[in-house]
């Protein structure tokens, strides 16, 4: 699929699984972020919506405006954070190189690399809107 010019039906029809969206309050700021921190690649990056691509992995990005219609949009807190207990877990991504990126690109370092118990070297860092992305690699 060219995710740079698919049509949103199409797109909404070849989803399968579980997908991951994640309202935040500048789009194209947190894909400039996950670009830079992560090396994902963005599609169709608007001031309102995303498509991105971590490997094989596909999720999105919108804007709050995007959620005018939905009752989630209310459940939102006014200020961050708003992703508290969820991770999102990066596990093809270097934690050391992450952290070293982390700060410049406006993530918070909640954790350096750490290596734990259940066999991954990870890292906690904070996006400006509060969701947890984590960047683990095997010991």
């Amino acid at each position: 699929m060219d995710y740079d010019t698919v049509e949103a039906g199409a797109f909404g029809a070849s989803l399968r699984g579980i997908g991951l969206n994640i309202l935040v309050r500048d789009v194209r700021g947190h894909v400039a972020m996950l670009e830079g921190v992560f090396a994902m690649r963005a599609h169709q990056a608007t001031r309102d919506f995303a498509i991105l691509r971590y490997g094989e992995q596909v999720f999105q990005l919108h804007s709050d405006a995007t959620y005018r219609e939905n009752p989630l949009l209310g459940l939102l807190p006014e200020s961050p954070p708003r992703g508290a207990g969820i991770e999102i877990r990066l596990y093809d991504s270097d934690p050391e190189e992450a952290v070293a990126r982390a700060e410049a690109a406006g993530m918070h370092v909640l954790q350096p690399p750490t290596e734990k118990p259940h066999g991954l070297c990870e890292a906690y860092l904070l996006c400006p809107d509060g969701y947890a992305w984590v960047p683990s690699r095997p010991l």
